[in-house]
Parts: structure tokens; sequence; C-alpha cells
């Protein structure tokens, strides 16, 4: 029996043929569709700007921790200018961590040039800058030595100031930078720890985890002995500024007790012997050496979980101290802070007519 569905022969022709009249007018209009939308559609940003400020640099050594280049140089940067590396945290981009910490602003406006160090996925899932790694963070080798050759590549193409080299990260990044003022301490005038480790906290991910948690107990001199086996031959050590949130649930704020013990030891400073202050609300406190330079700073941070603190500019058109993930708003501004403390101010009218004449 044939079914009632079943269309003869002849009439499935005629159906076929409306089908394919039908089919050929609809891919017409899905052609005129597709034409008119991608016109109307914003032409694809090329891929610098596509990163904001940061420009990616290819190629700057043998790069054997496999990190990637970015740098922001400001128009006209004046010769002999200094230079920030940025390390940002886990989960964090060098864009991500720039549009929040607003480097490449400061720069802008004060005359500096900044170049990030970004991880990448194939070194560590969750972008984290391998600290806790002795093929990482050993001088001449892996990622300290990659970001060395970034400082020597910007040196080569824009003429830095190699005496006002200066570092801060945030959280594994902030361990790195304290990687960094250890390992290579002859590159660094100063550098900035924020919810960071201290140097040799950890040599696997299991003893990294712990130390997050809580700082290792060691004497005071194991923690600076640490660092003097990192680079031998040196004698003079950087200046460091430390960051730490009283509310910080992900690296302990034991771990800011541990670096301020290992680098005031380092610097042969007392610990009791400081000068204390609030800044925007915040305990500050700093150690000189009996020049009377500030070699050792602690800002505690009261209330902030981690990650960066900052202080959202009023009506701002840039992307300074922007929150977001780990960007905190904390009513003080710590790349403002470091920057400052390490004079790189706006310049004076006068510098700044040089800078242009030039």
């Amino acid at each position: 029996m044939r079914s009632r569905f079943k269309l003869p022969f002849s009439g499935l022709l005629k159906q076929h043929r409306r089908w394919e009249k039908t089919l050929i007018k609809a891919v017409k209009i899905s052609r005129t569709v597709l034409t008119t939308t991608a016109a109307s559609r914003p032409k694809a940003a090329p891929r610098a700007a596509a990163t904001g400020r940061l420009e990616e640099v290819a190629t700057f050594g043998t790069n054997p921790g496999r990190l990637r280049m970015l740098h922001y140089v400001p128009p006209r940067l004046p010769k002999k200018a200094p230079l920030v590396v940025v390390l940002h945290g886990c989960r964090q981009t060098a864009q991500a961590y720039d549009q929040g910490s607003g480097w490449s602003t400061l720069a802008r406006e004060r005359g500096f040039a900044v170049v990030y160090a970004e991880q990448t996925r194939s070194n560590n899932g969750n972008l984290c800058f391998n600290w806790f790694r002795p093929s990482s963070v050993t001088r001449d080798r892996g990622e300290v030595m990659s970001i060395r050759q970034m400082v020597t590549k910007m040196a080569a193409l824009h003429g830095i100031d190699r005496k006002r080299v200066f570092v801060t990260g945030l959280s594994a990044g902030g361990a790195m930078t304290a990687a960094m003022l250890a390992t290579y301490p002859d590159l660094f005038a100063g550098g900035g720890i924020i919810a960071g480790l201290p140097f040799g906290a950890a040599r696997d991910v299991r003893r990294a985890l712990d130390a997050m948690r809580q700082a290792p107990e060691r004497a005071v001199s194991d923690w600076s002995d640490l660092v003097r086996a990192a680079a031998p031959a040196t004698r003079v050590w950087p200046s460091v500024s430390i960051w730490h949130g009283t509310k910080d649930t992900t690296v302990s704020i034991s771990n800011a007790q541990a670096l301020l013990a290992q680098w005031l030891d380092l610097h042969g400073l007392d610990a009791d012997t400081y000068v204390e202050s609030r800044v925007d609300g915040h305990l500050k406190r700093l150690w000189r050496n009996a020049a009377g330079e500030i070699k050792v700073e602690l800002y505690i941070i009261e209330g902030m979980g981690h990650g960066t603190p900052l202080k959202p500019r009023a009506a701002s058109r840039t992307k300074a101290d922007t929150p977001g993930p780990f960007m905190l708003d904390a009513g003080i501004s710590s790349s403002m802070h470091l920057a400052t403390g390490w004079g790189l101010k706006k310049p004076d009218l006068l510098s700044a007519l040089k800078t242009v004449a030039r």
C-alpha cells in the first residue's frame, strides 16, 4: 500500500525544482546580508593597538625562560631615561596589569620607559612566574635571565640609564621581583614587592603552596644568606619597598615579615630603628642607612585582600589605577608611591621644553 505521504515522481520533480529556486534565492539574500554587515563592521585593529599601549618585542636574546616581552616608550623619551620592569600576577596578562596599575600612564606623564615580562601557558598554566623553581630563578638561567635580557634590549633600543632601572610585581610577580633583586642586584636600583614572597621561600610546587599559607620559619641570617648566595660578588644592595594587605588570604602576611627580615639584614639595618607614619590612612615604616638614604620600606594596607593597591583618579580619561581582578581600590596607589620614591617625578617646565626642542 502506497503511503499517502509519498509524492508521485512527477510531483517530486516539481517539488525539487521549487526547493532549488528557493535555495538559490536564500543564498543570494544571505550573501547580500553578509556583505552589508561586513562593510558596516569596524575593521579589526592591528595587533599593537589590540594590546593597548604595550607593544611586543619579538626578539630580545636567547630567552631561555620562554617569556614574552612587551614595552611602552612615551613620545620624546628623554635621553638616559629610567626604566621600570613590571611583572604581573597569576591569571593576569601584561596588558591587564598595565591597565590596572597604570605604569604606562605614569611613564608618559613622567618620562620613563616600561617593559613587561609576560608568562606563557606553555610555562605555567595559570600564567604564574615560576619563582619557586631553581631552574627559573638562578642567575643567568631560565626566567630571570630572560627578564635580564629584556633590560639589555631596552638599553640598546632606547639608551636607558642603567643606573636607574627598577622592578616591581604582584604575587607570583612579586616573588619573581624578589628573585630578580637577589640574582641581579647589580642590575636594579630598587624594587617594589607587592603581596610577594621572599627569595628562597620554596623550591617546588608543594613547598610554594605551603609558603603562601605561612612563610617558612628561618633565622634572619638564613634568609639573607639565600640572597648573598644568589649573587656572591655583590656588596651593594638595591632598595626594597614591601607592600601587603592585612586581609590577604592567598599569600600570608608572614611573607612580608620574612621579606623585611631578609632585606634589613642585607642592608645591615636594625629592625627596631624605623620611622613610622600614615599614608592615605595606611601604615608605613621606613629604614634609612647611615647616609640617610631610604633602603627598606614597608606598607601595610589595612583591610586589603590579595592584590595591587590602587587609588583611582577622579574622572580619569586614562586607564591608570583601574580596579579589576587582583587590582584593588585601597585608597592608595602603589604605582604612584613607588615611582615617586624612585625619583620618577614629573619633569619641570624647563626640562620639558628642552626635551621638546630635541
